[in-house]
């Protein structure tokens, strides 16, 4: 498109504080009005989903959803999409991922990647074809980086601090990694009520950020077997886990980066 940046020229960047986390935005693009515009769309989106969905706000949606001020039926209609979208992420995860664990609704599991999702597409539909979001390492890219690559993305190994377990090429990809290496044994499994302690790390590629999201923490609740087995049904999306014996498994096609 004639608004791309010339051959080699760095991405334009934006890192915006919120939802608990940093979203940042690489486009290989001129600054134009149009993509400005776009850029304060996507960020606007993100802040009104924080208003919306955080349980840390007492008067968001979902808070006083939560408190029971309010049912299923007269929440905001995102609020109420988003819980549809939760239904059907309790379907295809076989109960692993389950937004009323506690008997309340928590769709935070699944907003993130939803939101992240929404901001790339704002940036698409506006033009920007080479674009990447990264939300907290939650990661949309289309298009390219440079006009002769692909975007690639660091994996975490979740065994050693600091060190990478696989880079990730891809140019239109959606990468999502759920894990222990932040927050410890939080992930819970829904059917049990006790902390899943399988996997130290799940990594899910595919071509939709909201998915590979939800699926990354279903495969940390799943464990590597079963994972492995439920990820060949879901067309388009790949896997790769870290074992609590430290054992790494990948589905046959998970994009690595190419060596060297």
């Amino acid at each position: 498109m004639g608004d791309r940046t010339a051959p080699g020229t760095a991405p334009w960047r934006h890192a915006e504080p919120v939802m608990g986390t940093v979203v940042s935005f690489a486009l290989r693009h001129r600054r134009t009005p149009e993509l400005r515009t776009a850029l304060g769309k996507a960020v606007a989106l993100l802040h009104e989903v924080d208003r919306e969905f955080s349980p840390f706000m007492p008067d968001s949606a979902v808070s006083r959803l939560r408190r029971g001020e309010s049912g299923r039926a007269d929440t905001t209609p995102a609020v109420r999409r988003v819980l549809e979208l939760c239904d059907l992420a309790h379907s295809r995860t076989r109960g692993a991922f389950d937004a009323w664990a506690d008997g309340r609704p928590d769709p935070c599991g699944l907003v993130k990647g939803w939101a992240a999702e929404r901001a790339w597409r704002v940036l698409r539909e506006a033009g920007a074809t080479d674009a990447c979001v990264n939300a907290g390492g939650d990661v949309r890219v289309g298009g390219a980086p440079g006009p002769a690559g692909t975007w690639c993305i660091g994996v975490a190994d979740p065994r050693v601090s600091g060190r990478l377990l696989a880079v990730v090429a891809g140019r239109d990809l959606a990468v999502a990694t759920s894990g222990t290496t932040e927050r410890g044994a939080h992930i819970i499994d829904p059917r049990t009520r006790t902390p899943a302690t399988g996997l130290l790390g799940a990594t899910v590629t595919g071509p939709e950020l909201l998915w590979a999201d939800v699926y990354a923490t279903a495969a940390m609740v799943l464990g590597a077997r079963e994972a492995h087995r439920w990820i060949t049904a879901l067309p388009g999306y790949a896997l790769l886990t870290v074992a609590a014996d430290g054992e790494v498994r990948a589905s046959s096609d998970f994009p690595f980066a190419p060596l060297g």
